[in-house]
């Protein structure tokens, strides 16, 4: 296993990135000279079609020992509990709903096996939706090694740092980061640190990129410098391995007789990166008003309607609140996005009771929803200074799309039944006068 301190990276989002293992090895002026340095092989891998606009196409050109047509032929294996889009096997219900989080596995399991899907939405094959899975494993992939062609993994450590070994190189990724695989690259991951848990957004769509700053201007949000992206490495093994792949919903195997891991060089801009969730500049009010969620997006993908999205990346991160004559937390809303929401670390603003790290809660299209009752009666009679948010850090997986629950979400034991007693306590203030004056009215 690599030690991950000696591990170097290059920066800068959606750049034409170039790296070799060897001196050389990347070719000069073209990508396919008639023959290759060290004896390699060009490959040409594309995560987008080969027209696609210039600044949103995505293609990156390897120098591997052996093509990945190099291999034995799929057939099917067992995909537990690993689903796919459309969820065809239980109606989804309107119902908030929340779960504690997954245990975490007491037999061998790998990244893979170690798979749950929790809801999802659109249709893989038609390249539109997302999948919400979580991972929970305690052994490494050692020999096997995965892809998906369904969609590019959006991955989110919660418990555990992980060591992915992708195609183009490693990347450590641990919890407060995120890892980005696109969709189709080979890759394994191992534990450095012993088990671990998470959530991963298998996105169907259209891939994920900054949002656009719009009247923020040039500076703010995440910024491109701060993604990283690996430095070519590679294996030269031969050996019993397995490529597993997850193709059209399912999930096949096939074996090989060496590392798939054999890219000595490459160069372009579709490759794994990792963010770490703390270099967010968080944009805020500073005057009135809780703004709207948006200001915290990451990343997203956008659907065919300018401006709304197949799925926003959203965080709530350490901040402070300033906002004068404000209910601090979000407020209670109907909206037509879907959200799924994940806890990292820490305590979330609106749900001080029930929602914790490793847990999630689903609040579909219309499906009313905000901060608890005693959440309710605490912010609206607080003390107004600035607050500093501190050891928090939650997500949201935003979609379009309406998230419907696998069958084992709506039925696993992890689920809350009594979510929605949270808003039973919700008192009523009437008055039939008022007897307060906003700054603002």
């Amino acid at each position: 296993m690599i030690d991950p301190s000696t591990l170097f990276y290059q920066n800068g989002f959606g750049n034409e990135h170039e790296t070799e293992a060897l001196p050389g090895a990347l070719p000069v002026a073209q990508f396919s000279p008639q023959k290759c340095e060290y004896g390699l092989y060009a490959e040409q891998f594309n995560s987008t079609a080969f027209t696609a606009p210039r600044a949103a196409n995505r293609r990156t050109w390897m120098y591997r020992i052996r093509p990945s047509a190099a291999m034995g032929e799929f057939s099917p294996i067992d995909k537990g509990l690993l689903r796919t889009a459309p969820i065809t096997e239980a109606d989804c219900p309107p119902n908030i709903m929340r779960w504690d989080a997954l245990p975490l596995p007491t037999e061998p399991t790998d990244f893979v096996s170690g798979l749950t899907t929790v809801a999802a939405n659109g249709d893989a094959r038609a390249q539109t939706g997302i999948a919400i899975h979580v991972y929970a494993a305690n052994q490494n992939m050692d020999n096997r090694f995965f892809y998906n062609a369904d969609g590019e993994l959006l991955i989110v450590p919660q418990e555990g740092a992980i060591l992915a070994y992708t195609e183009l190189g490693v990347l450590h990724v641990k919890p407060g980061e995120i890892l980005l695989i696109p969709r189709g690259l080979k890759f394994k991951i191992e534990l450095p640190e012993g088990p671990v848990r998470g959530y991963i957004c298998e996105n169907y769509g259209e891939d994920l990129h900054p949002p656009e700053r719009g009247p923020v201007g040039a500076n703010g949000f995440a910024n491109d410098r701060d993604f990283q992206y690996p430095v070519a490495w590679f294996e030269d093994r031969n050996g019993d391995f397995t490529l597993t792949a997850k193709f059209c919903g399912g999930l096949h195997e096939a074996k090989m007789g060496h590392s798939p891991l054999d890219v000595v060089a490459w160069v372009g801009t579709s490759a794994p990166y990792k963010y770490d969730l703390s270099r967010f500049n968080v944009i805020n009010s500073v005057s009135y008003d809780h703004p709207d969620p948006s200001i915290f997006t990451v990343l997203t993908s956008q659907s065919s309607s300018p401006g709304v999205a197949n799925l926003d990346f959203v965080i709530f991160p350490p901040r402070w609140m300033v906002a004068e004559d404000t209910f601090r937390p979000p407020w209670y809303h109907r909206n037509m996005m879907s959200e799924f929401m994940g806890l990292i670390e820490g305590v979330y603003d609106a749900k001080e009771k029930g929602f914790t790290p490793g847990g999630m809660s689903l609040h579909n299209c219309m499906s009313p929803h905000g901060p608890e009752a005693e959440v309710f009666e605490k912010a609206s009679n607080a003390s107004l200074e600035p607050q500093r948010y501190e050891n928090t850090l939650a997500f949201m997986f935003e979609s379009r799309y309406v998230i419907a629950p696998t069958q084992f979400a709506l039925e696993t034991s992890l689920r809350q039944k009594d979510y929605n007693d949270c808003y039973q306590g919700l008192k009523k203030h009437f008055k039939s006068s008022a007897n307060t004056t906003s700054q603002n009215s």
